[in-house]
């Protein structure tokens, strides 16, 4: 594990609390030499996760669409910020050079992307960790939900399993480090060709 994409919000939220881990996640992957990728934005947890990465002499790589650099949000000091000319882009371009996938709080973005790779590694297109560092019980409420989810019969128990889920970020990583993907990624209940 030499990459790991982070999403999180543009906006710091309401408890200092996640910026402080998301400043704590970006010195830990620097320290560890591992290489941050993430949504290429200066303000918000993105902002911070990356200044912390690169303050602590780590690789940050952005990615950002073209239409964000007009609203001024690209973060100037990056080890490489690549721009692309779409969302779609971005995500398909962080996928491919992660390892691994971390969600810090953050908004509908956020969770879009991670439940995106997430999706992907249940039918199978990839077979890389990915995780929810619940910073303050922020996630606390949506993981409730997805229990209920697989308890309704709507996700698999080897799929609801697919996420780590903690508060520390240096455990995180060590879940994320020890995953094993399902033996099996087949998504319906009936057999196909």
């Amino acid at each position: 594990m030499k990459r790991v994409c982070v999403f999180c919000g543009s906006n710091s939220g309401a408890n200092p609390a996640y910026a402080e881990v998301a400043a704590q996640l970006g010195r830990l992957l620097a320290g560890r030499d591992m290489t941050l990728v993430y949504g290429g934005g200066n303000v918000g947890l993105m902002g911070v996760v990356a200044d912390a990465a690169l303050a602590a002499g780590g690789r940050v790589i952005g990615v950002i669409p073209e239409s964000m650099l007009k609203w001024e949000v690209g973060h100037p000091n990056l080890t490489e910020l690549q721009v692309v000319a779409s969302m779609h882009e971005r995500k398909a371009a962080m996928a491919e050079q992660a390892d691994a996938f971390i969600a810090l709080p953050g908004g509908i973005g956020t969770l879009e992307e991670l439940f995106e790779v997430w999706t992907w590694g249940q039918l199978g297109l990839h077979s890389k960790p990915l995780g929810f560092l619940d910073v303050a019980g922020y996630f606390e409420r949506l993981h409730a939900f997805l229990d209920h989810m697989a308890g309704e019969g709507f996700v698999k128990a080897r799929h609801r399993e697919m996420a780590a889920v903690h508060h520390d970020p240096a455990t995180l990583l060590a879940l994320l480090e020890t995953y094993q993907p399902p033996a099996t990624i087949r998504v319906i209940d009936r057999e196909t060709a």
